[in-house]
């Protein structure tokens, strides 16, 4: 589903949450403006460690720094001019996949690129040829599996899936048969999460129930279940992130209204959803982020201080080009907003929780460390 929104970036810390939000009281985050060297919309942001992030958006266009952000290099993959990258995922400084979205809407040209040499050269593994697909996110495992989501066509998930970081096979088969009108939101390549070597969970709306998709064993087989987020045409769930097997949060609301946005967060894989305080920002939660990582699924309980917090920002539509950022120092608990500059921003996400960018409209690109 193409929505054009901000992200909202959820942050946890390792104290007991009885006590999380005093210890956080009063702290803000560092905030630190980078130039990324162009000026087109940066949709999508992914963190390989501390000094090497990868970030893409319209026009073709991606930006990589490989010294935390002092400089970053900004080109535009050949043959992708008009074409909007919503996804980006960072392997290494040489290794990196790019999801494309087109800019026309009814058309279905999407596809997946892939480099090998640092954006040298891209390579096009993978062409949408399904009538009314629309693929809105990707996430992976390790470097080379990995699983793209498509909204619903006549009841169906069009999902596909990389073994070898080379091909891409339809997984459509095992998908949970979808509800009328169900899709999911391209937040900034955050619809999907995933988290150890096989668990991975969808965010879905645009139905009479938010749902998530989840699977224990890398997408040959999954579950459905229901959350308490508003659901609609233009609403449900948006955002997801597990930080372990069992523990993870998702973000939502509604795009078209100003009714305060929604977050749920689950202890049980995913089965069950319970709704935190009400985050401080209006419309919905488009991006969502623990503070400890984002990498291939591989961040682990009682990592730090980063644990629980989680970082968010939010946008309506119509405009799609200012709104609110806030985090969260015990999922969802205690909430602090971010200063007012800190908008306009599509994406959030951390290598840990010193180095995490936010990234956004005329390219922006802000470093945000706690």
């Amino acid at each position: 589903m193409f929505r054009r929104s901000l992200g909202v970036f959820l942050i946890a810390a390792s104290a007991t949450l009885a006590f999380a939000g005093e210890r956080w009281k009063g702290h803000q985050p560092k905030l630190t403006p980078q130039k990324s060297g162009t000026t087109q919309l940066l949709i999508s942001v992914s963190p390989v460690d501390s000094r090497v992030v990868w970030a893409a958006g319209t026009g073709g266009t991606y930006v990589v720094t490989t010294d935390g952000g002092k400089h970053w290099k900004a080109a535009v993959v050949p043959g992708a001019e008009k074409l909007q990258f919503r996804d980006v995922q960072g392997v290494s400084d040489k290794v990196a996949y790019l999801m494309s979205v087109p800019s026309t809407t009814g058309t279905t040209d999407f596809r997946i690129y892939k480099t090998v040499d640092g954006g040298a050269t891209w390579k096009i593994e993978f062409t949408n040829h399904t009538k009314n697909a629309f693929y809105d996110c990707f996430a992976f495992w390790t470097p080379n599996r990995g699983i793209a989501h498509s909204d619903s066509v006549n009841g169906v998930f069009p999902d596909i899936r990389t073994t070898n970081g080379m091909t891409w096979k339809s997984i459509s088969a095992n998908m949970p048969p979808a509800l009328k009108g169900e899709a999911s939101f391209a937040a900034s390549g955050t619809c999907v999460t995933t988290q150890g070597r096989g668990n991975a969970w969808i965010a879905t709306g645009g139905a009479t129930t938010a749902r998530i998709l989840a699977t224990r064993d890398a997408g040959d087989t999954w579950n459905a279940y229901d959350t308490p987020l508003v659901s609609s045409s233009t609403a449900g769930a948006i955002s997801v992130a597990f930080r372990d097997p069992q523990n993870g949060i998702v973000g939502g609301g509604d795009l078209a209204s100003n009714a305060s946005a929604d977050m749920a967060t689950s202890k049980d894989g995913g089965q069950t959803w319970q709704l935190t305080n009400k985050p401080p920002v209006q419309g919905a939660i488009f991006c969502l982020s623990y503070v400890h990582g984002r990498g291939h699924g591989d961040a682990k309980e009682g990592d730090g201080h980063g644990d629980r917090t989680v970082v968010i920002t939010a946008e309506t539509e119509p405009t799609f080009t200012s709104g609110p950022a806030a985090w969260t120092p015990d999922e969802g608990q205690t909430w602090f907003k971010l200063p007012k500059k800190v908008s306009g921003y599509w994406a959030v996400a951390f290598a840990d929780p010193q180095a995490g960018w936010f990234v956004g409209n005329g390219g922006k690109i802000l470093k945000i460390s706690f």
